[in-house]
């Protein structure tokens, strides 16, 4: 019996998924739980397994094609089957991801010669050379092999006067489809600027101790070596033990308040972001947290990790300290009603016991939803955690 392969819903909040590539071709013969195809999701890339046994008779759904959840993409049959039945108006749902556009021939900007004609032999980069000093590649004379025009042919040369059409020419452009986390990224956002109340608080923080603290720990010479992020992450996860009203999330008609504590911390992909979670931080070690931290940030930029180590958060953390961003706000992930931005850890002339001291300061600002967290509330909970990032001892007290 025909077993039809559809798009599944590989993760919590995937509407559509993106074909990256067939693992299995039309003729080959699957079982039960082999990977039939590499998926794109809004969060990572997951792997699309056979549901049945036979032959895997029709894809419906090329490499690149964009499908919805529950569509047909594919049907598993016996190498004998009929499966025109099944075929005929197959509705599938797959829209193949358009190739980059460019600006139309007539508007790019041309030399005021024919140097792109392929009867002239240069190199590539040649011609890239003539395209941009607007030199005719006609009238130059090459010293490569069989009269190629290169690199050194043109050097030397005078760009020409810039023709008319060339001014008024459109600019040269890419339209690159949007990726499943992008399409993702945007949604949530319009989610949560547009209907989550934001209001923001920002404290700055005297960071030498917890510096002198993290210089001690790495001196041991264990791995992995703990980063300041690992120790804001363990700080904000004990602060919330002590301010159930900020580990919550925003349930529409209640306000659910949470005892454990995951930490969602953003991590920069190549198409955006996502939020791998530290879950249970709270009791976990610096070790403990700098050992999970790193491994889930590898696993996220390799678009490998699992709906269970992306979900869940209670709490989220951005750090772009160490782009040299002194302070920013950090946009809400809903249901979550925080987050908390850090920005760079730097020395600051400062008034410390009387007089004017050199100090590494840090700036982090908490956006918080005022549906769930009023103002006081948000600003005790911060001034929690700038007093154990100043005393580092106080996440053991």
């Amino acid at each position: 019996m025909a077993t039809k392969v559809l798009m599944e819903a590989l993760s919590p909040t995937m509407e559509e998924g993106r074909v990256v590539e067939w693992l299995k071709q039309e003729g080959d013969a699957v079982a039960v739980g082999d990977v039939l195809a590499e998926v794109e999701t809004d969060k990572a890339v997951m792997e699309l397994q056979a549901r049945g046994d036979g032959v895997l008779r029709k894809v419906l759904a090329p490499a690149g094609s964009t499908v919805e959840v529950g569509k047909l993409v594919a049907l598993i049959a016996a190498p004998d089957e009929d499966v025109a039945g099944l075929l005929d108006g197959a509705a599938t749902g797959a829209a193949a991801s358009p190739p980059p556009k460019a600006a139309p021939a007539a508007l790019l900007p041309r030399s005021p010669a024919p140097a792109s004609t392929g009867r002239i032999k240069a190199s590539p980069l040649a011609r890239r050379m003539a395209r941009e000093r607007g030199i005719d590649l006609g009238g130059v004379p090459g010293s490569g092999p069989g009269g190629r025009v290169i690199k050194r042919d043109l050097e030397g040369m005078a760009p020409s006067a810039p023709s008319a059409s060339s001014v008024l020419s459109a600019p040269v452009f890419e339209d690159v489809p949007l990726t499943q986390i992008r399409k993702t990224i945007a949604r949530r956002l319009v989610e949560s600027l547009g209907p989550v109340p934001h209001f923001f608080l920002t404290t700055e923080v005297d960071m030498e101790r917890a510096w002198d603290a993290r210089e001690a720990l790495n001196a041991l010479g264990e791995e992995p070596r703990v980063s300041f992020n690992d120790i804001i992450l363990k700080v904000v996860a004990v602060a919330l033990t002590r301010h159930r009203a900020c580990n919550a999330w925003w349930r529409g008609d209640s306000v659910r308040y949470f005892t454990d504590v995951h930490i969602g911390m953003a991590v920069a992909v190549d198409e955006g972001l996502i939020t791998p979670v530290i879950r249970h931080a709270d009791r976990k070690t610096l070790r403990e947290i700098a050992t999970e931290s790193r491994h889930l940030v590898e696993r996220a930029r390799a678009r490998k990790l699992t709906p269970d180590e992306y979900t869940g958060s209670t709490f989220s953390i951005s750090n772009l300290g160490m782009f040299g961003i002194d302070e920013f706000t950090a946009v809400i992930n809903p249901p979550e009603a925080g987050i908390i931005a850090c920005g760079a850890i730097a020395p600051q002339a400062v008034a410390y016991e009387g007089s004017v001291s050199v100090r590494r300061r840090m700036r982090l600002t908490m956006s918080c939803d005022h549906r769930v967290i009023d103002g006081a509330t948000g600003a005790r909970f911060l001034q929690t955690v700038r007093l154990m990032l100043e005393n580092p001892l106080a996440m053991v007290w």
